[in-house]
């Protein structure tokens, strides 16, 4: 089963438009669990342009499914996410003004920085990912630093899936081969939504967890938070 974590960081950013706690993220982040969630997903920024650091143990303390934080893996954040004692850490190469992640790491140029990282989170408890292209070098060299899951960078299948959508899946079923070979398991995320999902988990039916942000926040709008996310677990086939 292919399970939905929720990013709730465009939550955050309306939040800190205007100011105060409208919408309250902690509340949020127990509405998405109630309506069937399977986990929560933020992305702190060096920032704080939407999920801010103080939210994180705000957070953590009414999840009562898996909590997975994103983020560069600078000290403060492994200082953060070790604290708050994360079911997952994504770790991805944002530069600090970033507007979104828009490419995996480089995982032989960064090996060493990524093996050393990796121990640490895993000495804590904490199971790791890590974003990736689906590049199957980049991919063999996620394998070699001891990660637990890649995160596939989704973006040019979200992109080629309106022309093409047999060859956009093609090197993403390529790459998800290889890492479950290696060992690897499989998450997924970055533009994926309601028109693409579906189709991107039939072809690649072992990824173990996409997490959602963006798309999922905007089509509440139009459906509603707890339509929004039975529409979404429904595509996943639940």
């Amino acid at each position: 089963m292919t399970r939905l974590s929720v990013n709730i960081n465009k939550i955050a950013t309306l939040r800190n438009a205007r100011g105060g706690n409208i919408p309250d993220v902690v509340r949020a982040a127990v509405e998405c669990q109630r309506f069937g969630a399977h986990g929560i997903t933020v992305h702190p920024r060096p920032d704080e342009r939407h999920i801010r650091r103080s939210d994180v143990p705000e957070i953590k303390k009414v999840i009562t499914t898996e909590f997975n934080i994103e983020g560069y893996p600078s000290e403060d954040f492994l200082d953060l996410v070790i604290g708050v004692k994360a079911d997952q850490v994504t770790l991805v190469p944002d530069l600090p003004g970033q507007l979104t992640s828009d490419h995996g790491w480089d995982t032989l140029k960064h090996a060493p920085f990524l093996r050393e990282v990796v121990a640490r989170l895993q000495q804590a408890g904490i199971r790791t990912s890590l974003f990736t292209d689906p590049d199957e070098k980049m991919i063999r060299g996620a394998a070699l630093t001891g990660t637990n899951r890649v995160e596939l960078y989704t973006e040019t299948f979200a992109s080629g899936y309106v022309t093409d959508a047999e060859k956009a899946i093609r090197p993403f079923a390529r790459a998800a081969d290889l890492a479950t070979q290696l060992g690897l398991e499989l998450n997924a995320g970055h533009d994926l939504n309601l028109e693409n999902l579906a189709f991107f988990v039939q072809r690649i039916p072992n990824i173990k967890e996409v997490s959602i942000g963006h798309a999922l926040i905007a089509d509440a709008i139009y459906y509603g938070l707890e339509e929004t996310i039975r529409r979404y677990l429904a595509c996943l086939g639940q």
